[in-house]
């Protein structure tokens, strides 16, 4: 179970000890055998860090696909992540959702209650990423994107009044230690760990992360 701050009950974020894109996405494929792709990278202009896709207003510099066929160059073997990022070692780590993982994406207040909730109900969460962009992803089985708009409506809820999307087929998400711009880097708010080999169905995030979502409207 995660620590909390004092007083909270919201889950503390441990410090996070510098890892490089290579290392990390070696990582991800060898131990939790998920796929990578590696992304755009920040690169400096005139003093800037700009992105090396060179739209002067992207909005997530330095964390996206950097081609349109990154579906199909993603890999689970650490093998070929390492020779991709030793090719371009700052390049983002980016995971392709609705293969080994979908992802719940919500805004960052929202994401923070509910994992105060789910301590609270003692459920078991699977890594979740903090991002600078002030967005939390959980991690929960496949399949998640087919079933979030009926549980949401189960719930009473309409899937278009919250701010709670299912990220599966076709998505990805930026993991650690993916930079977004100045902004910051992507962290773990609960980092992959052997107890959390084992991903949670979406049916026992859902309600607690679409409370949250509802009290953050």
């Amino acid at each position: 179970m995660e620590e909390t701050i004092p007083g909270t009950g919201i889950p503390h974020i441990p410090q996070q000890r510098g890892t490089s894109p290579l290392e990390a996405a070696v990582r991800y494929a060898e131990e939790r055998h998920w796929d990578v792709f590696p992304g755009t990278w920040l690169e400096a202009v005139d003093g800037v860090q700009r992105c090396s896709c060179g739209e002067p207003t992207c909005t997530v510099p330095g964390a996206h696909p950097a081609c349109e066929d990154w579906a199909t160059r993603a890999t689970g073997s650490a093998t070929a992540a390492r020779r991709m990022w030793q090719q371009r070692p700052t390049a983002s780590v980016l995971l392709p959702t609705g293969r080994t993982f979908d992802a719940i994406e919500v805004p960052e207040t929202a994401g923070f209650l509910a994992l105060a909730r789910m301590e609270r109900m003692g459920l078991s969460l699977g890594p979740v990423t903090l991002a600078p962009d002030r967005r939390m992803r959980f991690f929960v089985l496949p399949g998640a994107e087919v079933k979030v708009p009926g549980l949401v409506r189960r719930l009473g809820w309409s899937p278009r009044s919250l701010d709670l999307t299912a990220l599966g087929e076709g998505a990805y998400v930026a993991a650690p230690p993916t930079r977004f711009g100045t902004r910051g880097a992507v962290q773990w708010a609960r980092r992959p760990t052997p107890a959390n080999r084992w991903l949670p169905d979406v049916e026992e995030l859902v309600p607690p992360l679409a409370y949250a979502c509802g009290r953050d409207r």
